[in-house]
């Protein structure tokens, strides 16, 4: 079994910053994509941001220039640091991760418990 457990988030005024940390473990053969997705009240589950292991990174447009996603590789940690977030940033992040598990070699979608970040204005 895999598992992701997320640290952070919390309540910050607009302009601030924040950063998410994002642990997988258990049995895991490797890791390719690693991220946040976010779902704001009432709207859908949207791509934060995700990073392979060999560095490529996608950003969505609206946190293109303020997000940095980066990771530790031989820990098997993300972290997303997030800055000069607006209201319009608020939502439940949810860290992400595309894991192949040891037991049956299978590459499977994984997801953390969600962690809230709320911008006031």
């Amino acid at each position: 079994q895999v598992q992701l457990v997320e640290s952070g988030g919390g309540l910050v005024q607009a302009g601030g910053s924040l950063r998410l940390s994002c642990l997988a473990s258990g049995s895991i053969c490797g890791i390719n994509d690693m991220g946040w997705y976010r779902q704001a009240p009432g709207k859908q589950r949207e791509l934060a941001a995700t990073l392979t292991t060999g560095g490529y990174s996608t950003y969505a447009t609206s946190v293109k220039g303020r997000f940095t996603l980066s990771r530790d590789n031989a820990k098997n940690t993300a972290y997303l640091q997030m800055t000069s977030l607006k209201p319009e940033d608020t939502a439940v992040y949810y860290c992400y991760a595309r894991a192949r598990n040891c037991g049956t070699l299978a590459l499977n979608d994984y997801w953390g418990q969600g962690s809230q970040v709320t911008v006031s204005s």
